[in-house]
């Protein structure tokens, strides 16, 4: 088959899924306290644990008690995502702790703590319920909410809302790289966002692990699509449901984020190919010019912004994500975005 034969729902891939094998009811378990004064002793296995303050963003940090012994005080980072009035820390590790300590920044008030115990299932089970989607950039490894175990209890029953796309945008979650568990930290993520942030569900609507898998991210329905509200119709534009992972500019903006920090460390080879598939995939069904700027208007307060069509959050709000590695490289993947979208598409329709 040559590559203008190609047809959309080949290039799609991740919104066309093969049957995905059943996966068992997920809890992801979740304790909450006041932190700043006294450790905090949770009660459950820790495998993340995130913090949240109010006041200043830096000179805060944390340590665990694993055994009999504290281990070193470590930096608490503002993370990527955040509830409006507060500061949210990354995900810290714990390792199986059974205590906390946290020194909050000078002046800081309200610190609170969510212990997450992320541990089953384990990663060997995503493996086995992952499905491969053939894809412009060859095959790609994707993880429905089923198969990395979303706690399909955590998020409320809401509707989603959605809204027609008008950019995208890349993140990094500033969790750690060379992750043995990829799973358990998008299941942590998610009950950051929910349970620290208070988010409807996970701000993001894909994420991108170390190796290429990409995992669906935020509840678009039943319909086993993900992000959108069906399959594209002609003529029709198409409307992804609303997020929460850039603030201000949520509505019709479909969030990526890549698994990992790339403050100083560049994402793998595997993950930028199954990011400029997921972008090829998302600016065809879309209509975005991967190399174009956009006047992006929020349908829902009004606000503007004038960016490019695949931006990065730093371009939406302060903040250092995707880290300067990865935020280096937009341009790069933009390119190859439109190089891949040129080549597979007719002419009549480029």
């Amino acid at each position: 088959m040559s590559p203008r034969s190609i047809c959309p729902a080949a290039l799609l891939g991740l919104l066309v899924l093969a049957a995905i094998p059943p996966s068992p009811a997920i809890a992801t378990v979740t304790r909450t306290g006041a932190v700043g004064t006294a450790p905090l002793r949770p009660g459950i296995r820790m495998d993340f644990v995130s913090v949240s303050w109010r006041g200043r963003s830096a000179g805060g940090a944390i340590r665990f008690r694993r055994a009999d012994r504290w281990t070193r005080w470590r930096v608490l980072r503002p993370g990527d995502t955040g509830r409006p009035g507060r500061v949210t820390s990354t995900l810290m590790p714990a390792q199986g702790a059974h205590a906390v300590e946290v020194r909050l920044p000078r002046g800081a008030t309200d610190g609170r703590a969510v212990a997450i115990d992320a541990s089953a299932p384990s990663t060997r089970h995503a493996d086995a319920t992952a499905a491969r989607m053939s894809t412009a950039v060859g095959p790609i490894c994707y993880l429905s909410r089923a198969a990395w175990g979303a706690d399909e209890t955590l998020r409320p029953a809401d509707p989603p809302a959605y809204f027609p796309v008008q950019a995208l945008t890349v993140h990094h979650t500033a969790t750690a790289n060379d992750d043995p568990d990829p799973a358990a930290t998008v299941r942590a993520i998610y009950a950051q966002h929910v349970v620290a942030n208070g988010f409807a569900d996970i701000g993001y609507q894909l994420l991108i692990d170390e190796r290429g898998c990409v995992y669906e991210g935020r509840a678009s329905g039943d319909d086993g699509i993900p992000i959108f509200a069906g399959l594209p119709l002609p003529g029709q534009p198409l409307a992804a449901v609303n997020g929460a992972h850039a603030a201000g500019f949520n509505a019709g903006n479909v969030g990526i984020a890549l698994l990992g920090d790339f403050t100083d460390r560049a994402p793998t080879p595997q993950a930028l190919r199954a990011l400029v598939g997921v972008l090829a995939a998302l600016s065809l069904v879309t209509g975005l010019d991967p190399v174009a700027q956009v006047d992006y208007v929020n349908p829902i307060s009004g606000a503007t912004r004038t960016v490019d069509a695949i931006a990065g959050h730093r371009d939406w709000n302060a903040t250092e994500c995707p880290g300067d590695k990865l935020y280096e490289l937009l341009p790069d993947v933009r390119a190859r975005v439109a190089s891949l979208l040129g080549t597979v598409l007719p002419p009549a329709a480029r």
